[in-house]
């Protein structure tokens, strides 16, 4: 007879789950908040009005976009969707779910901003010896381009002209 761990979906839990709980120590999402945390984000909070108590914490934000970024998820649609489907986006978020509305307004509005930050994140990630951190991009720049022969260039020809 072959025995199998039990896993029953219907358990409760006895305590409430810490969300501190569900991420090693040494994963990148921690490693985004905490370095996330320690930057000074003035520059974005002084241009919230104050009025709205619904507005995500810029913290929230940058490091969402961050992590998107650095694991090769761009689109705000699917970092709203990992909020949802992923331990680490939802640890990031703190199990909140900006819609994808949000996200993208904050990467539009604070664009400046988010790449000093960036390079920040970037520079402290490298001080302590991060090796990689991901492929992070915020220039979404589209070139036209002609790969026909007709207009590809040899070195030798582009160095002739």
């Amino acid at each position: 007879m072959k025995s199998f761990k039990a896993s029953n979906r219907n358990q409760s839990f006895l305590l409430p789950p810490s969300i501190q709980d569900w991420l090693p120590q040494e994963h990148l999402a921690r490693f985004i908040v905490e370095t996330v945390e320690q930057l000074d984000l003035s520059k974005i909070e002084s241009q919230y009005n104050g009025k709205s108590k619904d507005a995500y914490a810029p913290q929230v934000m940058l490091s969402l976009l961050f992590y998107g970024y650095a694991t090769g998820v761009f689109s705000s649609r699917k970092i709203e969707r990992a909020t949802y489907d992923s331990v680490a986006f939802r640890y990031i978020s703190a199990n909140t779910h900006p819609d994808h509305d949000t996200i993208a307004n904050f990467r539009k509005r604070f664009l400046n901003e988010l790449t000093d930050l960036f390079v920040q994140i970037l520079s402290i990630a490298q001080e302590i010896g991060i090796l990689k951190v991901g492929k992070v991009s915020l220039d979404g720049t589209k070139v036209k381009a002609s790969a026909s022969k007709h207009k590809a260039l040899s070195y030798a020809h582009a160095t002739k002209l």
